[in-house]
């Protein structure tokens, strides 16, 4: 007989279904809700995720522009080479692939620990270290041939100057990053860097490109190119005869800045000095011609000179009583030679560089004008190069001149500028008494190959081209008949003055613990005369024994100038109307065209195999 069950016991299967019928449809409505909130309004934060865990994205970096003298010759440019680098996540054994990276890498035990240390993704938990950055192609070929787990390769740009060190003060160097870190490098940093792209790509769970999946490439940018106004001949023989003087006279370093007067560029700038430690001359990588002040000495008297013309205090002609030696205030000033009181004309002052003249004439000015006309010609401020460092020189407020000053002053002491001040100085008397700003920069080329042109410097009048003119001649006579007969080349009217100064110590003082005096000698000129279209000065610190500007840096000043007229191709002016070249030993105005060109044929091809060679 069959137990009777109650209507309640009867009901309790359909209310066990019933409860799971409706757990089940809470929990599909739950998962709707979840797939609602997922796929509906939370859907960009996990696509997102997803994406990032399969798609990988690469700075491809932007080229470096080159830079390029005059005529196009390569002085800067950025070549691709391989950079080795590691996905620490995929390396198991840090330690072996370190070791057997250290080979063709070269590192000795402390590096390749160091390097296991970046290969070990436990403890750096990064997806991407460096392990060498432009490597040669024989290092980046023998580590493939390794076939390590985790190591890859991309391409990076370095920087390479194929004429060596040529012209390294002027351009500058850049760091492991390609960033300008001195020189031109620094100044046009934002020019030459070019833009980064990137390439991003899909990948499996191990980083590796899948065949045929998604990427998208934003190209990089090369950087723009530079043209500058150096001609690098003009730069090697430059550095050949300075490098040669100072070793010769056994000085300490020399600088040397070659320009056109008309149009401000600088044809050569070059520096040397020697090491502190292993006294061996080296081309500095600092710009001394723009970044160091020295006291000037004789090459200073023109402005005083100058100045009096302008005024139209005196003429070249005007006669003014002369002594050795002249008082003012609590010291002696002297000629170089003792001679009797006479009558010296503005123009035998300049010539035969007396320092009592010189003074007399600063006297007759009086300090406010002389101060005002040493500004003008651009003394005690930056030139509108914009260089890196480059030193505004030293020069004194008009209210801080003692008693000494206007005898010291005038005749380049208790003064400092730059080698490129003084030069502009004179390049302002070769202008017709116009300042036209240097320039370093002809032109810039973008990425496109559009070269654009940078255009000179806005002058300004200085002095009347008068006065220009009447001081032109005078330093003819300073080469011709005074202290700068060996800075005269046949055929050619030279203008140029020298300058002998002793050389401040850095303790105070122009005597060292043996009381004995440091010199500088330099020279500055320019030529022809009649149309000048080449200046030069020559800065020699510290020669020893012959200590004067006038057989210590015009020699080397007379070597350039006949080596940049050949360049230019700019031959000798004065030619009569019989055909012959005035102050040549012989030849015709033709046959002294000939040489010319043969001669800067020869320079040209010299220069360059030197440079192929290292320069």
């Amino acid at each position: 007989m069959k137990p009777v069950r109650s209507a309640a016991t009867r009901r309790r299967p359909h209310l066990r279904i019933g409860i799971i019928l409706v757990g089940l449809l809470l929990g599909f409505g739950g998962i709707s809700v979840r797939l609602v909130l997922i796929q509906g309004l939370g859907g960009d934060e996990y696509t997102s995720f997803g994406t990032s865990q399969r798609m990988q994205t690469i700075v491809l970096p932007g080229a470096r522009g080159s830079i390029f003298d005059r005529n196009g010759n390569d002085l800067a440019v950025s070549l691709p080479q391989r950079t080795i680098w590691a996905n620490p996540t995929l390396i198991d054994r840090p330690v072996e692939v370190a070791a057997a990276l250290a080979g063709p890498l070269g590192f000795d035990p402390a590096a390749t620990a160091v390097l296991a240390g970046r290969l070990d993704g436990r403890s750096s938990g990064t997806q991407f270290a460096y392990v060498a950055r432009r490597v040669d192609e024989s290092v980046a070929d023998a580590v493939a041939e390794l076939k390590l787990p985790g190591i890859g390769f991309l391409e990076e740009s370095k920087r390479f100057t194929p004429a060596g060190v040529l012209a390294h003060s002027v351009l500058g160097s850049v760091d492991v990053d390609n960033l300008g870190q001195s020189g031109l490098e620094m100044q046009y940093d934002k020019a030459l860097s070019g833009t980064e792209g990137e390439l991003v790509i899909e990948t499996d769970i191990r980083r590796r490109a899948l065949p045929g999946g998604e990427y998208e490439l934003k190209a990089a940018q090369r950087g723009n190119d530079l043209v500058l106004t150096i001609d690098r001949s003009m730069q090697y023989e430059t550095e050949r005869a300075l490098r040669a003087q100072i070793e010769a006279k056994g000085a300490q370093g020399g600088m040397v800045v070659v320009s056109r007067p008309a149009t401000g560029e600088i044809l050569a700038l070059a520096n040397f000095q020697r090491d502190a430690e292993s006294g061996e001359l080296v081309a500095t990588g600092n710009n001394m011609a723009v970044t160091t002040v020295y006291e000037p000495g004789s090459v200073n008297k023109v402005i005083t000179v100058a100045a009096a013309l302008e005024e139209g205090l005196l003429t070249p002609e005007t006669l003014i009583k002369v002594p050795d030696s002249l008082q003012v205030s609590d010291h002696r000033f002297s000629d170089h030679d003792n001679h009797p009181t006479e009558d010296y004309s503005v123009d035998r002052i300049l010539t035969e560089s007396s320092n009592v003249g010189t003074i007399k004439i600063a006297q007759m000015l009086g300090p406010d004008r002389v101060d005002s006309y040493l500004r003008r010609f651009g003394f005690g401020k930056a030139t509108d190069l914009g260089f890196p460092h480059e030193a505004a020189g030293i020069l004194l407020d008009r209210a801080d001149y003692s008693g000494t000053s206007i005898g010291a002053i005038p005749i380049g002491q208790g003064i400092a500028v730059t080698a490129m001040q003084m030069l502009e100085a004179y390049n302002v008397l070769a202008n017709g008494g116009l300042y036209v700003p240097p320039r370093l920069i002809l032109a810039t080329v973008d990425s496109a190959g559009q070269r654009h042109s940078t255009p000179s410097g806005k002058p300004r009048r200085v002095v009347s081209a008068t006065t220009a003119s009447q001081m032109r001649a005078m330093l003819v006579n300073v080469v011709a008949e005074g202290t700068g007969k060996r800075g005269g080349i046949t055929g050619y009217d030279v203008a140029g003055k020298t300058g002998t100064a002793r050389k401040p110590l850095p303790q105070g003082g122009y005597q060292d613990g043996a009381g004995n005096y440091h010199y500088v000698a330099n020279f500055v000129g320019f030529l022809p005369a009649e149309d000048p279209e080449l200046s030069i000065i020559v800065v020699i610190d510290e020669p020893v024994g012959d200590i004067f500007g006038g057989t210590v840096a015009a020699p080397v000043f007379a070597d350039l100038a006949q080596y940049g007229m050949r360049l230019l191709r700019i031959p000798p002016p004065r030619v009569t109307t019989g055909g012959t070249l005035a102050g040549a030993a012989d030849g015709s105005a033709r046959e002294i065209v000939a040489v010319v060109e043969q001669e800067r044929v020869r320079a040209t091809a010299a220069t360059s195999t030197a440079i192929a060679v290292g320069g």
